[in-house]
């Protein structure tokens, strides 16, 4: 007598909601129970859980949910610039907008490979013109792998009829242990702007990089993968990318954390901001022409090690 197979239902691997500003949410599933949240406000990647339940991604108690305001957490989309000091928003405007569901895809499941995902577009608006003055196509897929890898794809056009350029970063918050257990491996030897010493350019001297202090680096030229092993949980997140040569580690300490609003005064010890991104080489783009930045966070057991990526 055969043994019947379970049958993945698809058309239950997505489910829309609205936040309690009514906000439309997007999360999406896998075979396995793994699922993503997605916002529509901002883009911004929400949640991110594992097949046990178990949240991966940080989310601060104290974060402020309110329309055209970024979520302390989660993973925002840091675009048209990130770090630099200019007249926008430090980490850009991309993350307080309001996207919409690209219509040529929208939500899909893909049945056969047990794999779903979500399509968002943002366009600039008339107030968005005003303060950068170029007309572009943001598209966004998230999806969500049958081993419960969360990958971003980003493209963006150029409609205008002028080149512009912009910075870039998923400004990815891991959820940790306790912060002084976690190292990242695969970005020894590399340069790196010190935000905390006027962006001075300096060399990692160490074999990984540890925590014992507030950290905001951008490392230039990084391999397209790193691991952050967080020996508390026993466990390795590892970031591939494509397109984003670049990459921000940030943790803001005691002494910060206690200055921001939105975030715990000991909250520094349970996250750790990796972000692959364009820092030091923006991208132009002339009239026509598209960027593809990707994103791949996937968690291995502690087992692994950067030797191989």
């Amino acid at each position: 007598m055969g043994h019947s197979a379970a049958v993945w239902d698809w058309r239950a691997a997505t489910e829309l909601a609205t936040d309690w500003n009514g906000i439309m949410q997007v999360v999406i599933r896998n075979p396995k129970g793994a699922s993503a949240k997605v916002s529509l406000l901002g883009g911004q990647v929400m949640s991110w859980k594992d097949e046990h339940g178990e949240e991966l991604l940080f989310t601060s108690s104290k974060a402020i949910f309110r329309p055209q305001r970024q979520m302390r957490g989660g993973i925002p989309i840091c675009f048209p610039q990130f770090v630099n000091c200019e007249s926008l928003e430090r980490q850009g405007f991309a993350k307080n907008k309001m996207w919409a569901f690209d219509e040529t895809s929208h939500v899909r499941s893909n049945e056969t490979h047990g794999t779903s995902s979500v399509d968002l577009i943002l366009k600039p608006s008339v107030e968005d013109l005003r303060c950068w003055p170029h007309s572009f196509e943001f598209r966004l897929r998230v999806s969500l792998g049958t081993d419960g890898s969360l990958r971003l794809i980003s493209r963006i056009r150029n409609v205008d009829m002028k080149p512009f350029t912009f910075a870039f970063a998923y400004h990815s918050h891991l959820s940790v242990s306790d912060i002084s257990e976690v190292r990242i491996e695969g970005l020894e030897t590399l340069d790196y702007l010190d935000n905390l010493c006027r962006k001075e350019r300096c060399t990692e001297q160490g074999d990984a990089l540890t925590f014992e202090s507030e950290v905001d680096r951008a490392y230039l030229g990084c391999p397209n993968a790193i691991a952050v092993i967080d020996h508390g949980k026993k466990r390795t997140f590892v970031l591939r990318k494509e397109g984003l040569p670049d990459i921000a580690v940030w943790n803001p300490w005691e002494k910060k954390s206690k200055a921001m609003l939105d975030f715990g005064d000991e909250e520094y010890k349970e996250m750790l901001c990796v972000d692959g991104a364009v820092v030091e080489k923006p991208i132009t783009l002339k009239h026509g022409e598209e960027w593809t930045g990707r994103l791949e966070l996937s968690v291995v057991p502690s087992s692994f090690c950067s030797d191989h990526l």
